[in-house]
């Protein structure tokens, strides 16, 4: 097979596991890989020394920088923040160019997809982990359960990056292993889900007040808060006849508890500017106590605490928004020491309608259980599986393994079964009860 070349934008904690994927995929087929970021530190100390990877740096901003790395490759990779993800696709576009990438789908990118298949190339998105390997996961399994003759009533899929329990050091139980701008936003849309029937729509100050609860066999009770739009799913994955469809997010439950008091307090604002020099994190705590008039129950004082509740550490940072310094303060109290483990946790749940003995009808449940840990800070278990879908995908596209075209999510059986197979060599396996 003639030679290929994968291009990689971005170089951030999930990209860690990707560029050793990519690394050693480029030995096995004496491929060439670029790992372009605005960052060349960071990604030339990823990519180290290596005769076919080569790192980059690249302004995102530099339009003709930007499309000339795109036009030398084959296929693109992306791990950029969703706001970037549109210029580097309509780079893909232009140049005729498979694109994939762990992110929603851009509403800007939605409206290509007429181009995109008459291009003839494939736009594979949400190819990480949640989005991702959820789809992958959950649409196998409801294809099976279909072959088989069974009904699906009601879908629930769970899914959390969390700390691993020998790594877990701190009244919060939780530490960063992605981006932490985006846990300090998380569910700013509220959510919208179906349940037993009906439409429920929650709004963000709710939401860390409306948390359930699942038991994970051999890790305990996690609590859930629901994710954004799970409506948005129902037709891709053909479940309009459930009852019950929801998605969610994954943690342990005290800190669902602790981050409804952060919301209530304001501390996720990002509208409002706060001067910091001078402020200590103490007064920061206090101003928006005062402000907010929320009382911190005693059982939930010693998260406030553990954040800086009576740190006279000065901030100093000038104007910034209150959810600016509250990810300040998150990014040192929880920062993975190097190690640390990380862990991933995603179950779906099914409730089955199917056929007993004799023809009679008969209702069961379906329960499919991953757990992945990380082997240290850099080598998370976000970061293989955030990564390796991404990577095992382009390998599979690029050797004509996967043939479909235009603008998808991983729910085809032509995707998500090779990929699936190819993750379980990896490790990365559901167990089902």
């Amino acid at each position: 097979m003639p030679s290929k070349h994968i291009l990689l934008f971005g170089a951030g904690k999930s990209a860690t596991v990707l560029i050793g994927y990519l690394k050693e995929l480029s030995f096995e087929k004496d491929w060439t890989v670029t790992v372009a970021d605005m960052d060349f530190t960071a990604v030339q100390a990823k990519v180290g020394d290596h005769p076919l990877v080569t790192a980059e740096k690249v302004d995102l901003a530099d339009d003709e920088a930007r499309s000339s790395l795109v036009a030398a490759a084959d296929i693109v990779i992306s791990l950029l923040p969703p706001f970037l993800q549109a210029p580097v696709a309509k780079d893909c576009l232009e140049h005729g160019r498979h694109f994939l990438s762990a992110s929603y789908i851009d509403p800007a990118i939605q409206q290509l997809a007429k181009e995109i298949e008459q291009k003839g190339i494939l736009f594979l998105c949400e190819m990480g982990l949640d989005p991702g390997i959820d789809h992958m996961s959950a649409m196998q399994l409801i294809h099976r359960i279909r072959e088989n003759g069974g009904e699906i009533t009601s879908f629930r899929s769970h899914c959390g990056g969390l700390v691993a329990p020998e790594s877990d050091d701190n009244p919060w139980h939780y530490k960063f292993s992605w981006n932490p701008r985006n846990v300090v936003v998380a569910g700013k849309a509220g959510a919208v889900f179906k349940e037993n029937g009906s439409e429920v729509k929650i709004a963000y100050d709710q939401l860390f007040d409306n948390c359930g609860e699942v038991d994970i066999d051999g890790i305990g009770p996690l609590a859930f808060y629901y994710n954004r739009d799970s409506l948005s799913y129902v037709a891709n994955y053909q479940l309009d006849n459930a009852t019950t469809f929801i998605r969610t997010t994954l943690r342990y439950p005290v800190f669902c508890k602790g981050w409804n008091i952060i919301v209530a307090m304001g501390l996720t604002d990002e509208t409002n500017i706060i001067q910091t020099d001078s402020l200590t994190v103490s007064s920061f705590f206090d101003k928006h106590i005062k402000e907010s008039g929320v009382v911190i129950p005693d059982e939930l004082k010693e998260l406030f605490d553990f954040l800086g509740a009576k740190d006279n550490t000065m901030i100093n940072k000038s104007n910034c928004s209150s959810a600016d310094v509250l990810q300040g303060i998150l990014e040192k109290k929880w920062a993975l020491r190097p190690e640390d483990k990380d862990m991933i946790v995603m179950l779906h749940e099914l409730g089955v309608r199917g056929h007993g003995t004799g023809g009679s009808s008969a209702t069961y449940s379906v329960k499919s259980l991953l757990v992945v840990e990380g082997d240290d800070n850099m080598n998370t278990a976000m970061a293989k599986t955030v990564g390796l879908p991404l990577g095992i995908a382009a390998r599979l596209i690029l050797e004509g393994v996967i043939e479909e075209k235009g603008l998808h999510i991983p729910i085809l059986p032509g995707v998500y079964e090779p990929v699936l197979k190819e993750l379980e060599k990896k490790g990365i396996h559901f167990i089902e009860s």
